[in-house]
């Protein structure tokens, strides 16, 4: 694998994920995998739902956070953490450092939304705010690593959190194990990395797909170029996914994800009520792509048995997408 403290593309083998998923047992939820007729029939597959939704601090997050924070050396994790976040990866930091009893520093920006900051705060960790700009971030972030020694933990550029966040299909798979395909959606990539190299790791012959919303195909456009194509300004409501691949994480898809559909932000906001209406289960948009680009054709599944992981369901609820 590497040292992935000097190579910037090195991933996790499976070991490592399945190492992680022992690490983090205590500290996550194994989540449920539901189904519904009706979806399937609106997609013309059977799906099977992994509900990270109903994870720790409401996302999948929470497995690549717990995965850094317990694998510290004690000495290196008593100096505490940082991050830069505005949403997820933010409060599962928080989370994780709590159950360590170390300290948390999350960077975020000073325009970001109360609920967000108050998710972060909850948890215990110190919150910097900076200028909404991720140079600002950065820079940010490094002024508070240098100056309390804190472990950076980056939100999917980082080899531990890739690991923990593959955790999540092999409890899919160890579920179902016939499926034909999985999908999860990308935004930085750690998700759908970790998602890759587990997957293929257990089923080599298993079909890893990627999806993304068309104002923010990045990752689409990358894996087609073979280089990372940064997208300066995305336009979507699906906010997780706004992030750009990194080289590490891109290298991930290259080896091991098939293709990458994009979908419409109608196409989003429909698979995301869907969901709440056929299924009871609250996700945010970003958890609805997958299934938002399988209904709109730009995966065809059709007639496969098909994992897909939900993301999260962390929603303002005063701000519903189909509450205009």
């Amino acid at each position: 694998m590497g040292d992935p403290t000097k190579d910037p593309v090195a991933l996790p083998e499976l070991a490592a994920i399945r190492a992680a998923q022992a690490r983090i047992a205590p500290h996550v939820h194994r989540t449920p995998v539901l189904t519904s007729r009706s979806l399937d029939a609106m997609a013309g597959a059977r799906l099977w739902f992994k509900c990270e939704n109903l994870q720790k601090v409401g996302a999948f997050k929470a497995r690549g956070a717990c995965n850094a924070v317990f694998g510290l050396p004690a000495d290196i994790a008593a100096r505490g953490v940082v991050t830069h976040s505005s949403g997820n990866h933010g409060a599962a930091l928080a989370y994780a450092a709590r159950a360590r009893g170390i300290p948390a520093h999350v960077v975020m920006p000073e325009d970001a939304p109360k609920i967000k900051v108050a998710n972060v705060e909850g948890f215990g960790a110190h919150v910097h705010f900076c200028a909404p700009t991720l140079p600002a971030r950065v820079e940010t972030c490094a002024t508070v690593a240098r100056t309390t020694g804190a472990t950076l933990v980056h939100p999917y550029d980082d080899v531990a959190v890739i690991a923990g966040q593959g955790t999540a299909v092999l409890e899919l798979l160890d579920e179902v194990p016939d499926l034909d395909i999985v999908v999860a959606p990308v935004g930085g990539g750690g998700l759908l990395a970790g998602t890759a190299i587990a997957a293929k790791g257990v089923r080599p012959d298993i079909v890893v797909l990627g999806a993304e919303p068309a104002g923010a195909d990045d990752a689409a456009r990358s894996l087609a170029a073979g280089t990372v194509q940064p997208m300066a300004h995305p336009h979507t409501i699906a906010d997780g996914l706004r992030a750009t691949l990194s080289e590490r994480t891109l290298r991930a898809l290259r080896l091991h994800v098939a293709a990458i559909g994009t979908c419409s932000e109608e196409a989003i906001v429909a698979a995301m009520r869907a969901t709440w209406e056929r299924m009871k289960l609250v996700i945010e948009p970003s958890s609805a792509v997958p299934l938002a680009a399988i209904i709109e054709g730009a995966l065809d599944v059709r007639g496969r048995s098909v994992g897909i992981i939900v993301t999260g369901g962390n929603v303002d609820l005063d701000r519903l997408p189909w509450q205009r």
